[in-house]
């Protein structure tokens, strides 16, 4: 069997990808994987269209597409002190957020969702790729950007203002860690599959954190930004505990996060079983 798999070129998804990309860990010799790149904002509209049997997508993305992916165990981004960050040329308060003109790096994602729970945009925000965000706030296409990946560790070189870490706030509302992507696969799959797939999604997560230095080249090969200290800072900040399998904290996250999204009707009520491991 043949399996499509999305995952985005940021330091995190290829530290954790790379032994299975890589063949560094045992394959099934009965399935071959082949994989794609694309950044966050691509995978998750792929995945909307029921592209990939296995993606990267972004939370709120999981939710929208609850009826056709269920998540992995395996291989997420959830942590604290990691979110999404409103940047600007200049100050701006948190009362007036709801009436800027605010960029954001997919509709789809996480940080898209985070702004609406938290400042609810009175106009409709403009969706850029994550690596153009800076450079619309500082032409002034936009009054305020929201930052992900690797531009984390940038903005402040370019001369922009942290306004809002998105994560500090979900943090001090809701005492949970921030739930930003997750591993999905297709719900259709047969479950031997599915559970095949998490296994190897973990062991390629173990094998990256037992030899660090392994992935380098591969991550570089990938990265926006190849500085030595930015792939290190974000490699740190995206994969810990909650990468290698989801806790019962983690999952908690995920939930309320739905939970907030189908409150603000910005997400579908469902029954279904989020994880595979619940089926």
């Amino acid at each position: 069997m043949k399996f499509h798999i999305g995952l985005s070129p940021c330091p995190n998804d290829t530290f954790m990808f790379d032994a299975w990309v890589n063949s560094k860990i045992d394959l099934p010799s009965e399935h071959t994987f082949d994989f794609y790149f694309a950044d966050i904002k691509t995978l998750n509209q792929l995945a909307s269209n029921n592209e990939p049997d296995v993606t990267k997508i972004s939370v709120f993305a999981a939710g929208q597409l609850i009826n056709e992916y269920e998540l992995l165990t395996s291989g997420a981004a959830i942590g604290y002190k990691n979110g999404p960050i409103i940047i600007s040329k200049r100050k701006i308060y948190p009362d007036e957020i709801p009436y800027a003109k605010i960029g954001v790096p997919g509709f789809n994602t996480t940080a898209n969702l985070l702004l609406q729970l938290f400042y609810k945009p009175l106009q409709l925000p403009k969706e850029y790729f994550f690596n153009e965000i800076e450079e619309a706030v500082l032409s002034n296409e936009i009054d305020a950007g929201v930052i992900i990946h690797e531009t984390r560790f940038t903005y402040q070189k370019k001369g922009l203002k942290k306004i809002i870490d998105l994560g500090e706030k979900w943090e001090s509302v809701y005492s949970l860690p921030l739930p930003l992507g997750v591993i999905a696969v297709k719900r259709s799959l047969p479950q031997e599959v599915k559970k095949m797939i998490n296994s190897l999604m973990a062991q390629s997560v173990r094998y990256a954190t037992l030899y660090p230095e392994q992935s380098v080249e591969f991550i570089k090969q990938h990265a926006q930004e190849t500085a030595d200290d930015v792939i290190k800072q974000h490699i740190q900040l995206y994969v810990n505990d909650f990468s290698i399998e989801i806790n019962q904290k983690g999952k908690e996250a995920i939930k309320k996060m739905f939970d907030e999204g189908v409150r603000l009707h910005l997400l579908p009520q469902s029954t279904l079983n989020i994880f595979i491991d619940e089926e």
